[in-house]
């Protein structure tokens, strides 16, 4: 086979499987910082890697300005701290399997927007992927912490539906790396009050410290830079495949490399809940073509409702 056959797919493969793992990474920074301390360390880390990137660094169109500040805190700063505070209550793998909800949550809030219903398979697809998110949290919500745990992922999640559809607009005036660039720069300063303390306060281990470098630089900056190379070279709607990964690795990595328990009732959650996201997907993306990568900035799903830029895990 060609390198080129081998290089798609290690574009369509590694994104999900980084982002995956990013709920590993936060589990073992538990370790050492408090919750505000890991998102602090993971934004600034990624910013700082970001910038090396010279087509970050590209202007905005005009007027996007505070448009993407408001996403450094919508998208990045207030649902990137909820995650730590909600793995110190359940476990890494059922904070990724519920994050398969993110397509779900992002279609619901296109539809209020849009103040329509969706077509009859979204909204199917809608019906599955919600069924599924029930099934995931139900065998984990066994006490007022655990609940609470629940309840700060699924805040995020819905969070980041609002968030993509704001983001879709601002990618496709200004490009994709430019946006996250900046916003990442808004969401450090929004989260260095409360990060800094607990970063000076944190407690390392070289384990600790090496999840803390990977979530950073590998799950806020290089996922995102690979997946807009995957938008231009796969077109959207097959690189956006990788994100049915996150929740898988995420289970795997939980149960593997921490020995956490899941219960079988929140696997067949997880697929039920990734079978709805595709059957969201699926329809736009049989009715329209898919487009020419003619450009690497935008990350789109084909589908005039739905979107899945970039995103962060």
């Amino acid at each position: 086979m060609s390198p080129r056959f081998w290089l798609d797919w290690i574009l369509l493969v590694v994104p999900g499987t980084i982002w995956g793992a990013s709920f590993l990474f936060i589990a073992e920074g538990l370790d050492a910082m408090a919750p505000n301390g890991i998102t602090f360390m993971r934004i600034a880390i990624g910013f700082a890697c970001l910038s090396l990137v010279p087509a970050a660094r590209r202007p905005l169109a005009p007027g996007d300005g505070w448009r993407t500040a408001m996403l450094g805190f919508l998208w990045l700063a207030l649902p990137l701290s909820l995650f730590p505070f909600a793995e110190q209550r359940v476990s890494s793998a059922l904070t990724g399997m519920l994050n398969g909800a993110a397509p779900i949550t992002t279609a619901i809030v296109a539809s209020l927007v849009a103040r329509r219903w969706p077509e009859r398979p979204v909204m199917w697809g809608l019906v599955t992927g919600v069924s599924g998110t029930i099934l995931i949290a139900i065998p984990d919500i066994d006490g007022s912490s655990s609940a609470l745990g629940v309840a700060l992922i699924l805040t995020a999640i819905v969070l980041y539906g609002a968030a993509l559809n704001l983001a879709r607009p601002l990618q496709q005036r200004s490009g994709a790396l430019p946006v996250v660039w900046r916003a990442l720069g808004v969401a450090v300063l929004l989260t260095a009050p409360l990060g800094i303390p607990a970063l000076a306060a944190a407690q390392w281990t070289p384990r600790a410290l090496l999840a803390m470098l990977a979530l950073g630089a590998l799950g806020t900056c290089a996922a995102n830079v690979l997946m807009t190379i995957a938008a231009g070279q796969l077109g959207a709607t097959r690189a956006s495949a990788t994100l049915f990964l996150i929740p898988i690795v995420a289970l795997a990595l939980g149960v593997v490399v921490r020995g956490e328990q899941v219960a079988w009732l929140s696997v067949v959650g997880a697929a039920i809940c990734l079978a709805g996201a595709w059957m969201i997907r699926r329809p736009a993306g049989a009715a329209l073509p898919e487009p020419q990568p003619t450009s690497i900035q935008t990350l789109r799903v084909a589908d005039t409702t739905i979107t899945v830029p970039l995103r962060e895990c």
